[in-house]
């Protein structure tokens, strides 16, 4: 077994991993990441205890016990760019040893869990709504850069959607990854379910134009009009498909949650989520 390098597994004087700032143990083996880092108080404030709290960059971290349960909470920042820096840190705490710099014997399984916000894609999907994803659509490219292999069902979906919506040499190549099946049966009861895209940016990424023109205005249409067997796009944001491809490349368990702020076909826009917001995070907690 060849010893990670230093430039490539970078542990801070503390013994921390490089950008997160954790100890190995100062991680439970449920993570809740979230984007915002204001909402990882939202989550925190209702563990029973909370026995660490530390922050780096936009990278703040609580760990605690909701109802005898040890969870962390993480907030990511926006994008998958960061998503490519937390879940390869966070499996870092768990399957290297920091300090010998190899990779461990016995390798650990996170759950790994994001409550974010998202846009809506059909019209029928209000502001409001919580939405699993059964899949993660990436269109950002983050997953090209790693080696990864589909199930049967993945790559039949990605080929239907190539043919839909191919990049034309102007976008990344989309890829797509699954939930894990186990976090679906926990924690998707009385949810809409379906496929979430995942986008490299908010305004041109998601078909939005202000002052700059876009390459292509047919994003919205066809992200619409997209269906494999039952399976639609429901939403769109900008984490999904990078967590679920990694996680799996990991070996870890992953899933996302949303509630929907927007929805892009109608225009809407939700009067008050953040009560949604808090809605779902006491949903999430009380069926981990």
């Amino acid at each position: 077994m060849k010893q990670i390098p230093e430039s490539e597994l970078i542990v801070n004087k503390d013994g921390s991993i490089y950008h997160l700032n954790l100890l190995p143990s100062d991680i439970a083996g449920i993570v809740i990441n979230v984007g915002d880092p204001d909402r990882v108080s939202m989550v925190s404030n209702l563990f029973e205890k909370i026995e660490l709290k530390k922050q780096k960059r936009e990278f703040v971290t609580h760990t605690g016990y909701f109802k005898g349960t040890r969870i962390t909470v993480i907030s990511t920042g926006i994008g998958t760019d960061n998503i490519d820096i937390v879940y390869n840190e966070l499996d870092a705490l768990v399957n290297i040893d920091l300090k010998t710099r190899f990779i461990k014997e016995n390798l650990t399984r996170l759950k790994l869990i994001r409550i974010g916000t998202s846009g809506a894609l059909q019209e029928d999907i209000q502001p409001d709504s919580f939405v699993f994803s059964q899949y993660g659509l990436g269109l950002d490219g983050l997953l090209n850069f790693y080696k990864y292999s589909n199930t049967n069902e993945e790559q039949k979906i990605i080929s239907s959607f190539r043919s839909h919506y191919p990049n034309e040499g102007v976008f990344a190549q989309s890829y797509i990854a699954g939930c894990s099946a186990m976090l679906e049966e926990k924690l998707s009861g009385g949810m809409l379910k379906g496929i979430t895209a995942s986008c490299s940016g908010f305004y041109g990424p998601q078909g939005r134009m202000l002052r700059a023109a876009l390459s292509r205005n047919d994003l919205i249409e066809k992200l619409n009009s997209f269906s494999y067997d039952k399976l639609r796009i429901t939403n769109f944001e900008m984490e999904t498909g990078a967590m679920y491809g990694l996680a799996r490349i990991l070996g870890h368990e992953c899933c996302s949650v949303n509630v929907i702020v927007a929805n892009r076909i109608t225009q809407s826009f939700s009067k008050n989520y953040n009560a949604s917001m808090e809605a779902l995070i006491e949903t999430v907690l009380e069926r981990i």
